[in-house]
């Protein structure tokens, strides 16, 4: 499963430099597949470079889409491991099996 930032979010960024996959952008910031990433072309319908518009304009956000939980990087969640008021935490709507996740981790090295 990604992880999500929750509304308890202080907006510190302490999350956004720790993410080796770039899955995590301050609120109202658009986003694409192809930031901090070596990914091109089209990933299902999207062109990677397209921007996307924000999950949240409040507080940061973590795309589901872009997030391995740091599978293939660390061995646990980094935006978790440095968050001073722990809101980085699994979204149970979105599980992944951990063959998912590090499928993900190559395909954005």
């Amino acid at each position: 499963m990604a992880i999500i930032i929750t509304d308890e979010c202080i907006n510190c960024g302490a999350c956004e430099a720790e993410c080796p996959n770039t899955a995590i952008y301050e609120g109202g910031l658009e986003w694409s597949f192809a930031e901090g990433t070596s990914l091109t072309g089209k990933i299902g319908d999207i062109n990677a470079l397209t921007e996307q518009e924000p999950i949240s304009y409040d507080f940061y956000y973590i795309v589901p889409d872009k997030c391995t939980e740091c599978k293939g990087f660390h061995e646990e969640p980094q935006c978790a491991a440095v968050c001073p008021v722990e809101c980085c935490v699994p979204d149970e709507d979105n599980i992944e099996t951990e063959k998912d996740l590090l499928t993900k981790s190559i395909s954005t090295l």
